[in-house]
């Protein structure tokens, strides 16, 4: 009985939570603007985003008491666009709004994104708190679609990701090639298959910063050491074990024409993407959400199709004193059994493996625990797992980097430990 009652009762507060979300979707007020010289509706409403919903149209000229068929505007009128202003709750654009589809709010989301992109607002909604919802995501007939040939920039994150690249299949060998994979570049493309022991598990691979922001940094040899440069090398070498055991996996943050690298001195860019071939936001908020709804999608499409065996593992590398000597350590996502244990595997492996190589007195001293990160507070996969490598700046920490066969000793270890879970 008693099991019954906090049932109701929390029943209740999500119908609660639900209706206050629509009554503040339906207090918000709409957004104004004044024309502009040549401006008319299907030219405003297309450069918002708005034209391939007929339900926009009607709104809008019923928000502006127009006839239908006029479709002139008077230069600088002021007019109301189907665009509602919602103050943003800081934690998700769904509870913002009241959604419980993850598709809708990634839609949003790319809205507000492609509205500051092209100018047409000159904040960013998680700073400012001011969350543009375009009326046809909340307001219009259920089921009706927009025409994608006015999506030139693929906008939505469902068409990119899930479209463009291989749905529900991962990364996969290019046709014919006989498991050869681009990504890992010429060298070592050919991926084979050594075992299935990891068929049908699901892997999301994310290494840090990427694009416009090369994360943490430290010098060697007169050399930049860059974080994203060197956390992409060892992702890229987990991936690829991870293949050749038969996964499913996804390399979230992608670099065109980076492949697997042997060099010590690791050359920066940014010209790294995400997943659907999508451009990496310069504000770090953008960022974490951009990667932790691309990889709520997959995951989402994924648990639809029986594969609820979902991985995150995120990989970083740390900066502190240039003094300070680190080894590599966990984060585990909270109140998961299922992380902490794979955590804790993870740090036995990489303990047993020093005790066999180390040639100096001091113990591995890696540690596990946990902490409250973006992603593992953003993603509905059961295990997450958040690893630093190294201290950027510290000379000892730098030869596990620099070491092409460090790296691959580093993801060999982190494979390893993934197949005993």
């Amino acid at each position: 009985m008693r099991c019954l009652l906090i049932l109701i009762l929390s029943l209740k507060a999500l119908l609660l939570a639900a209706q206050d979300s629509k009554n503040a979707f339906n207090n918000a007020p709409f957004l104004s603007i004044i024309a502009k010289n040549g401006d008319d509706i299907p030219k405003v409403l297309e450069q918002y985003g708005l034209a391939d919903y007929d339900c926009n149209i009607t709104q809008f000229l019923k928000l502006n008491r127009l006839p239908e068929g006029d479709y002139r505007m008077v230069f600088g009128r002021t007019y109301v666009l189907p665009i509602k202003i919602m103050t943003y709750n800081g934690k998700s654009i769904r509870s913002t709004v009241g959604l419980s589809d993850w598709d809708t709010a990634v839609r949003i989301r790319d809205f507000n994104t492609s509205a500051t992109r092209k100018k047409l607002r000159s904040d960013v909604f998680i700073e400012s708190k001011q969350l543009w919802v375009p009326w046809h995501e909340v307001a219009c007939a259920s089921g009706e679609e927009a025409v994608t040939k006015n999506d030139p920039e693929g906008a939505s994150v469902g068409r990119a990701s899930l479209g463009s690249m291989a749905k529900g299949k991962g990364e996969v060998p290019v046709a014919g090639g006989k498991r050869s994979f681009p990504i890992f570049g010429k060298k070592h493309s050919y991926t084979p298959l050594l075992s299935s022991r990891l068929s049908g598990k699901v892997f999301f691979l994310v290494s840090g910063h990427g694009g416009p922001d090369p994360g943490a940094q430290g010098k060697r040899a007169g050399v930049t050491l860059s974080e994203d440069e060197y956390a992409y090398d060892v992702t890229l070498r987990l991936l690829r074990f991870l293949l050749s055991h038969g996964a499913i996996a996804y390399l979230i943050v992608r670099d065109p024409n980076d492949g697997i690298r042997d060099e010590n001195y690791l050359k920066g860019d940014k010209d790294e993407v995400v997943w659907g071939n999508r451009e990496i936001p310069l504000n770090q908020k953008e960022r974490l959400a951009q990667r932790t709804d691309i990889i709520n999608q997959l995951s989402n499409y994924h648990k639809k199709n029986g594969q609820s065996d979902q991985t995150i593992i995120e990989i970083h590398i740390d900066s502190r004193s240039v003094a300070t000597e680190i080894d590599v350590f966990f984060y585990y996502k909270s109140g998961s059994t299922p992380s902490m244990r794979l955590a804790e595997t993870m740090q036995q492996v990489f303990s047993d493996n020093y005790k066999e190589r180390r040639n100096s007195a001091r113990e591995y001293s890696g540690s596990v625990s946990t902490r409250d990160l973006f992603t593992f507070r953003e993603t509905n996969t059961r295990k997450a797992i958040y690893i630093e490598l190294a201290n950027i700046r510290n000379d000892w920490d730098q030869q596990r980097l620099v070491i092409s066969s460090n790296r691959q000793a580093m993801a060999n270890w982190i494979g390893e430990a993934i197949l005993k879970r």
